[in-house]
């Protein structure tokens, strides 16, 4: 009986690492990675979708500001609990120069319904921009593989920072500051 627990454990443990499950559930508990500016890449543009909140973005007409994009989907319970932090630093440091990009890419069907996104942005009372993503080529283009994940953009369009999961929050945010406080940071126009 033993020699069959032991058996069927190493067998689960297999599984979950060729399947990726291992990674799948570490990153709930959230694991970042910050680059210097020399060694970030540029950000890949948004692709194309419906814009919530603002008219459509384009990230190279964001130059000059900081941004903070968040791939969310509504219905993930670890993207609701990371929605007080992302609204608190959009309506904190907006005018001091961040832009929040809210990525929605959906899990679910009911998700990929744009009025279903309204309702719920509206539910939410999330006031920064949202963008559908249906068909995951923003995901895609981010490499992302959890929700919820976070970059950081410095005001040349680099990927400074990303975050996989919840948490982080106190190094999110000594890391928007530092990079606010770089040169050229672009007024926001409403």
């Amino acid at each position: 009986m033993l020699i069959g627990i032991v058996a069927g454990v190493l067998i689960v443990a297999a599984l979950s690492y060729v399947t990726g499950l291992t990674k799948l559930t570490g990153s709930s508990f959230g694991s970042s990675t910050e680059y210097k500016s020399a060694e970030s890449a540029a950000a890949p543009e948004l692709a194309t979708g419906d814009c919530i909140n603002s008219a459509p973005l384009k990230l190279n007409e964001l130059r000059g500001r900081v941004v903070l994009i968040e791939f969310w989907t509504f219905g993930c319970i670890n993207c609701r609990n990371t929605l007080p932090f992302i609204e608190s630093w959009h309506d904190r440091y907006q005018d001091k120069g961040l832009t929040v990009i809210g990525v929605h890419s959906p899990e679910f069907d009911e998700e990929r319904k744009v009025e279903n996104l309204r309702r719920e942005v509206t539910s939410l009372g999330i006031r920064y921009a949202v963008v559908t993503d249906n068909d995951y080529q923003t995901w895609n283009a981010y490499h992302v593989e959890a929700w919820p994940t976070s970059l950081l953009l410095d005001k040349q369009g680099r990927i400074r920072w990303m975050h996989e999961g919840e948490g982080g929050y106190d190094e999110a945010e000594r890391l928007i500051q530092k990079l606010l406080a770089e040169n050229g940071t672009k007024p926001l126009n409403n």
